[in-house]
């Protein structure tokens, strides 16, 4: 019992509160490198459009999307369940890029609104795991596409970002946390993913928990240092992606920045 008791306090004391539970490298899982670019079909994400209208509150205070877990229907929770199996169903290989994109981001996306409702209330997602030293749900295997059983960090880190190689990725899978950028209020298709992933990237960027100066310092997520070699790598190519959807007088601060960055990140769950 000592032993096991030890291993937990040096299990937490290398979490720190802000700290990711774990950041994998980007790793090409190849097997869905596969698409057909002649492919003109589009899938179906009436459903969780459906669901994104009736719970996603977009007009709170903070400015930061919130999600009404505690409001699910029971109905809804069977509509939820049954447009995650329809995206199982699928094999995204036989799609085109984009829209292949939209399947994975909306597929990661509703199967953690999923979990998260399933273990309602809970405080932060980092809550919810599958064994005595996992700290939240990433490394669970969730879902089963094309045969090939999934975690949500083998959709972030082993297709998305390694197949598309494009930072605003982070700004549209959605982690259920207050420092995570904003959940979309619309699904994504392969017709609108590359307005969507803009429209993120400026949501986030712009509001505090993206990036912001306080007494002059620049602190900006937590997201930006995890994931730093898809930000270019160093201080000033992240500053250079900042600027490049901030506002004005933001863009400007960020132009004449040369200080040391500062990282935040709150892991409270985004219900209303």
């Amino acid at each position: 019992m000592r032993v096991i008791v030890m291993l937990l306090a040096l299990a937490g004391a290398a979490q720190p509160a802000a700290a990711a539970p774990f950041v994998p490298k980007s790793d090409l899982w190849d097997f869905w490198q596969v698409g057909d670019e002649d492919n003109r079909a589009a899938v179906d994400h009436s459903r969780w459009q459906a669901l994104l209208d009736r719970y996603l509150v977009t007009d709170h205070p903070s400015g930061i999307n919130r999600f009404d877990y505690g409001a699910v229907t029971t109905d809804d929770r069977a509509t939820l369940r049954a447009y995650i199996e329809q995206l199982e169903a699928l094999d995204p290989r036989t799609l085109n890029r984009n829209e292949q994109g939209a399947y994975w981001i909306n597929l990661y996306n509703a199967v953690t609104i999923e979990l998260v409702v399933e273990n309602f209330p809970v405080k932060s997602i980092r809550k919810i795991n599958g064994g005595l030293f996992s700290l939240g749900p990433w490394n669970d295997e969730l879902i089963s596409v094309a045969g090939k059983a999934l975690t949500l960090n083998d959709i972030e880190h082993r297709i998305l970002r390694p197949i598309y190689r494009d930072p605003r990725v982070h700004y549209a899978v959605n982690c259920a946390s207050l420092g995570c950028p904003n959940l979309a209020d619309r699904a994504y298709t392969g017709a609108n993913i590359a307005e969507l992933l803009d429209a993120g990237a400026y949501a986030y960027i712009n509001h505090p928990r993206g990036a912001d100066f306080d007494n002059g310092k620049l602190r900006v997520s937590t997201i930006y240092k995890w994931f730093k070699v898809d930000f270019g790598g160093t201080d000033r190519k992240l500053l250079d992606h900042l600027q490049r959807y901030a506002e004005d007088e933001l863009g400007s601060r960020l132009a004449e920045y040369d200080g040391r960055i500062r990282y935040n990140y709150d892991w409270d769950l985004n219900a209303p």
